[in-house]
């Protein structure tokens, strides 16, 4: 073998080498992993009547305000990484046995690998902190949560377009002498909301007696996991359900710009709107709008050629409210779509949790209730 022939082998094996190196590193690392997800699978807990899989509802993710009550933060879950295929390198049963070699060598060849008891050890450490800190402040054992969205489209010459709330109710039960539970729920709504609970929640009990149970009524709820039990739907066209009508009304001057009068309405007197914000769009080049008068307060932001209406509430006490602006260089399109955010600690529909009482004593149960309506989209175009 000539020199040249012999520089070229060398390249290569070294090569292989090298990669089969860095494959072997990463399947140890890999191997790790998935022992120390089993560990923190191995330490939730015993079973209940509901399964973790199927408690997956689209759920909400919006600001609350509790009943007295404050929210907390939902506990962490493990991330749960891809597995490598299958090699004949690696045998069931003898997964540990391979990971203490594959650690050994790297060990070895300079590389820095944690023990796996010790990662193990942090690890039942950490969940037992969590565990001890899943209780969430200033709420009953068993604590429930209404939240909802609204996605809504209105003409600008007036019109409900499209309409459609969606909402979930989602319990916690935080001791597991509660866990045994059923929910006794009101629905005073008669607009036609459509309800659907959850495939482990008894249906038939539910539709006949407006409760909350499991099917498997000898089975508790899990222990200080958001359980949705509940969801709900409604759409409608009717313009008397919009919950916060907006009219704008811009008007061509004689000075080559626009006038745009703006006024809001809450329709449903129910409701207590918080952090309302209405946003005009202003046209580029136009030098900002001139603002007259304005109930609350407004902001324009040149960056994005938004000018900002903002009312901190918007309740029965003060259902109408207008603003008046001047725009030079605009057009009449220029102002649409209008878009508007808020939420609410009262939900759109009718729907309460009364009572939680014991399965086997029948005894009542102290509860919570946190309420939450917000916007997804909301806008007049």
């Amino acid at each position: 073998m000539d020199s040249h022939e012999e520089k070229v082998y060398q390249a290569v094996r070294q090569s292989q080498e090298k990669e089969a190196k860095q494959k072997m590193r990463e399947k140890a690392k890999e191997l790790q992993r998935q022992k120390l997800e089993t560990i923190k699978q191995g330490g939730k807990g015993g079973r209940s009547g509901y399964s973790a899989s199927s408690s997956n509802f689209n759920s909400v993710s919006v600001p609350t305000v509790v009943q007295d009550s404050t929210q907390a933060t939902e506990p962490s879950r493990p991330t749960y990484m891809k597995s490598f295929g299958p090699s004949k390198a690696l045998k069931l049963g003898s997964k540990n046995r391979d990971v203490e070699s594959f650690v050994d060598q790297l060990k070895s060849e300079g590389e820095r690998v944690s023990s796996a008891n010790q990662n193990s050890n942090s690890v039942i450490s950490k969940n037992n902190a969590q565990a001890s800190s899943t209780l969430l402040p200033n709420t009953e054992n068993v604590h429930l949560k209404f939240e909802e969205k609204i996605i809504l489209t209105a003409g600008r010459g007036g019109g409900l377009q499209n309409m459609e709330v969606t909402g979930i109710t989602t319990l916690r039960v935080q001791d597991e002498s509660c866990g045994m539970i059923r929910i006794q729920f009101k629905n005073d709504d008669t607009r036609g909301i459509q309800l659907q609970t959850h495939p482990n929640v008894d249906k038939e009990l539910f539709k006949n007696s407006c409760k909350i149970g499991l099917k498997n009524f000898q089975k508790p709820f899990p222990v200080n996991t958001d359980i949705g039990v509940l969801k709900w739907r409604y759409q409608t066209t009717d313009e008397a359900q919009i919950p916060l009508t907006i009219n704008c009304w811009p008007s061509e001057n004689n000075k080559g710009g626009c006038d745009v009068n703006i006024e809001y309405e809450l329709q449903n007197e129910d409701l207590e709107l918080l952090d309302v914000i209405i946003s005009i769009p202003i046209p580029s080049g136009s030098g900002g709008p001139v603002v007259g008068d304005c109930e609350g307060e407004y902001l324009y932001e040149a960056r994005r050629n938004t000018l900002l209406w903002q009312l901190t509430v918007v309740d029965a006490s003060n259902k109408t409210g207008a603003m008046e602006f001047s725009v030079s260089g605009a057009h009449i399109s220029d102002f649409f779509p209008v878009q508007v955010t808020f939420q609410s600690t009262q939900s759109f529909v009718r729907l309460n949790a009364l009572e939680a009482r014991l399965v086997e004593s029948n005894s009542i149960v102290s509860h919570s209730v946190e309420t939450s309506l917000t916007t997804d989209k909301y806008e007049i175009v």
